[in-house]
């Protein structure tokens, strides 16, 4: 052996020493970020105060069932950041206590050895410590890295028996940076591609998450995760998702109660199939053999799958129809006969069922009871999340059955006139009397915080469990909410929130703001948000108009779905239904309309339309060009239906081959093999129609101030939509600004930016309306 190769072995022998036992009984504080000690002057909600908060999430139980543990990330905006750190309570939130003030943001906290010790993510590594408690103090030692992936880890979920690690890393794409093509442009930045999904959200698809697992231990001797990991989709496309892009997560993955497989959701296409399409199945994964069956559907989005503890059932979301992001979200539920298994090996699933056949609404987020016959879930009803159970017909099982299973029955849980939105519950116990549900809650008076819900026969008690922001809220000055309901064009009943000032009083006048729901799906309830924060609007002196107009999601399907194809129609009408009652009253003066998204198009759209309804305007990442819009953003299943397509997608399975077919193919809607009946080129009535009445080509009729603001990194909706509508108000020669984020992408999300994008808001308003 030579010396230069002893020398490199030993070398890296000693590094993966050092690795395999970097310990600390202490994080470092370099860096840390605490609670704000805001001082809140009159009462005065200010965009400051808004960003002082702190966000909590993530509680998890002890596995005794006695103990909380939760994050809380806090923002400081003279360093541009955020920092997360851990607390942990009782379960009901007594004897509270920080556990960490680490420098670095911690995340993804879990129970580990019987609840002796923790593993976490810190700085895109898996980390783990020993957890205890003396004289009343919880201290977290023996702090140690125990992963080194180069490419990092996001998120993490441990098996049953915690004796394997699932985590989500990336992998490299498939679209070509200069050094892949000619070793010596080492210094070339440019990037090339042959299909389409070569970008998503807000960066270029260089990475693809991917889901691996590995041994794990909380043995100091064994508990180093390789590098090695096996690979979930090894050896298929490595431009599959797992989990999907850009938003879903480790709820993507579950491990069956034995440990033995993982349900997972995963889209299995690319490029353009994969752009046209929401065909998204839940499968199988055998970790013995490698191999994966399919709960093959068809249609669109099926996620979050969950075994139930005892393994006998299945349950996950699922959208009917492929291409249309916005269907109805079923709770599927299935049995699994592990006495039977397919050729990977795999427990047959049967008895499919729709548990929400017959409810009217979305379902999210499912959670089994203990027992197994009971599905959890949340879902927004009438303006309203709420809690909702699913109640199971008793498992039958004889040799060879395969009826249809009884109907689930469907039972709200939190009253339909309560307030709040919830969460799916994170814990429940049960006694002879009812049962506690400890779970997430908030409104538009306060974030997110914990609760535990006493639910008996004779009704629902609310206890805080944590009340972390009570320092702020309590100097706040109080407002007041209202739930109208009022009569559409066509004679619907629509409910619109109505925010008002604190101190607010009818013999005075105030400016008012109609609030463009973007989505276009979606709904105005009793969220929270930190950018737009109608309880900050309201302390402005404004009163806010919240209308769910048509495509909201939170009134049946049907309302939700009239929208699509009729974007300059029956919605449009919505509005101005709200915004002229609203103004009609005595104590109103100027109103302006602003929105986000859909909410930014549906700015646009007015500009052109509303005659002297509105005083001012501000759109924010909207879309104004149709035509360029379905050519420049990447999800494109989305405007190929909403567009006026309205259809299931189609698309021929030579597509991406050399063979495959090219230009029209006669129906006027199929273009290079995918049907596209929402696209600028199809003779589709709606969509000629949606083409005709795109903002851009009705800016002669601009008249009213409007303000734009775009995020740079901004791929949904790019960029130059809001630059173009800007351009069209100055030639116009109507009042205008443009305030553009270059580092930000449809979301404005650093804080000195969300400071600015506040100020400038307000700054705008107060100008035109005041």
């Amino acid at each position: 052996m030579t010396l230069v190769r002893f020398l490199l072995i030993a070398g890296i022998a000693v590094g993966l020493f050092m690795f395999m036992n970097k310990e600390s009984n202490t994080l470092s504080s370099e860096g840390y970020i605490g609670e704000s000690k805001i001082e809140i002057k009159d009462g005065h909600m200010t965009p400051e105060a808004l960003l002082a908060f702190g966000r909590l999430s993530d509680p998890q139980i002890s596995p005794d069932g006695e103990y909380l543990l939760y994050g809380v990330s806090y923002t400081s905006t003279e360093e541009n950041r955020s920092c997360r750190n851990l607390f942990i309570s009782r379960k009901d939130g007594s004897e509270r206590q920080q556990l960490t003030e680490s420098g670095k943001s911690i995340s993804n906290a879990r129970w580990i050895n019987d609840g002796k010790g923790l593993a976490f993510i810190m700085g895109g590594q898996i980390w783990t410590g020993k957890i205890s408690c003396k004289g009343g103090r919880w201290a977290l030692k023996n702090i140690r890295q125990i992963s080194d992936i180069p490419s990092g880890i996001s998120e993490f979920k441990l098996s049953p028996d915690q004796s394997k690690v699932l985590y989500v890393s990336t992998v490299k794409s498939d679209v070509k940076v200069p050094s892949d093509c000619y070793a010596d442009l080492d210094k070339a930045n440019a990037y090339t591609t042959d299909d389409l999904m070569y970008r998503h959200w807000d960066h270029t698809v260089l990475e693809i998450p991917h889901s691996f697992i590995s041994d794990f231990s909380a043995d100091k001797e064994k508990s180093v995760i390789p590098t090695s990991s096996t690979d979930l989709l090894a050896g298929e496309p490595a431009n599959y998702e797992l989990p999907a892009e850009p938003f879903s997560g480790i709820e993507q993955l579950d491990w069956s109660p034995d440990g033995k497989f993982i349900a997972y959701s995963c889209r299995k296409l690319t490029g353009k199939k994969y752009a046209f399409s929401t065909n998204t199945e839940i499968y199988i994964y055998n970790i013995e053999n490698g191999k994966a069956t399919p709960i093959s559907l068809g249609g669109g989005y099926d996620t979050d799958p969950v075994w139930s503890p005892d393994g006998s059932r299945i349950c996950w979301i699922s959208m009917e129809r492929d291409g249309y992001e916005a269907d109805k979200q079923r709770l599927m539920t299935a049995y699994v006969d592990w006495k039977q298994t397919d050729e990977n090996g795999c427990p047959k699933i049967w008895g499919i069922t729709d548990a929400t056949e017959d409810f009217k609404y979305n379902a999210s987020s499912p959670s089994w009871s203990q027992d197994s016959k009971s599905v959890y879930f949340n879902s927004l009803a009438e303006g309203l999340q709420g809690i909702f159970v699913a109640v199971g017909p008793d498992l039958d099982l004889p040799d060879g059955a395969m009826a249809r299973p009884a109907p689930w029955k469907i039972e709200r849980l939190t009253e339909e006139d309560r307030w709040n939105d919830f969460g799916t519950p994170y814990h429940i116990e049960k006694d002879e009397n009812g049962m506690t549900m400890y779970t997430t809650w908030c409104s538009m008076d306060f974030p997110t915080e914990l609760v535990a819900v006493r639910h008996t026969e004779k009704g629902n008690e609310y206890t805080p469990v944590t009340e972390e922001n009570s320092h702020i809220l309590s100097q706040l000055a109080e407002h007041k909410t209202e739930a109208r309901w009022l009569k559409t064009v066509d004679g619907k009943d629509m409910l619109t929130w109505v925010l008002y000032p604190p101190q607010f009083d009818p013999s005075k006048t105030y400016p008012a703001i109609t609030i463009c729901l973007g989505g276009p799906q979606g709904t105005l309830s009793q969220g929270w948000s930190y950018r737009w924060n109608y309880r900050l609007m309201a302390s402005q002196g404004y009163v806010v108009v919240l209308p769910n107009r048509r495509g909201t999601t939170a009134f049946g399907q049907d309302w939700t779905e009239q929208i699509s194809g009729d974007y300059p129609g029956l919605n449009m009408q919505d509005y101005l239904v709200a915004a002229k009652e609203i103004k009609s009253e005595p104590y109103i003066g100027k109103m302006a309309a602003c929105g986000a998204s859909y909410g930014g198009y549906s700015v646009f759209y007015l500009c052109g339309t509303h005659g002297d309804v509105f005083d001012a305007f501000i759109a924010h990442a909207g879309i104004f060009n149709e035509e360029h819009m379905y050519m420049t953003t990447e999800e494109m299943w989305f405007p190929n239906f909403d567009n006026g397509g309205l259809h299931t997608a189609e698309i021929d399975p030579r597509v991406g081959t050399a063979d495959g077919p090219v230009g029209p193919a006669g129906d006027g809607e199929t273009f290079g093999g995918i049907r596209q009946g929402g696209s600028p080129w199809s003779n589709s009535p709606k969509a000629v129609r949606h083409y005709e009445l795109s903002p851009h080509k009705l800016v002669t009729k601009w008249h009213t101030p409007l303000m734009v603001i775009h995020g740079g990194m901004d791929y949904r909706v790019p960029v130059d939509q809001g630059m173009a509508a800007y351009n069209a108000a100055q030639m116009m020669g109507v009042p205008s600004r443009l305030l553009i984020f270059p580092d930000e992408n449809h979301w404005i999300l650093k804080p000195q930016n969300a400071l600015m994008w506040h100020r400038e808001y307000f700054r705008w308003l107060d100008t035109w309306c005041k």
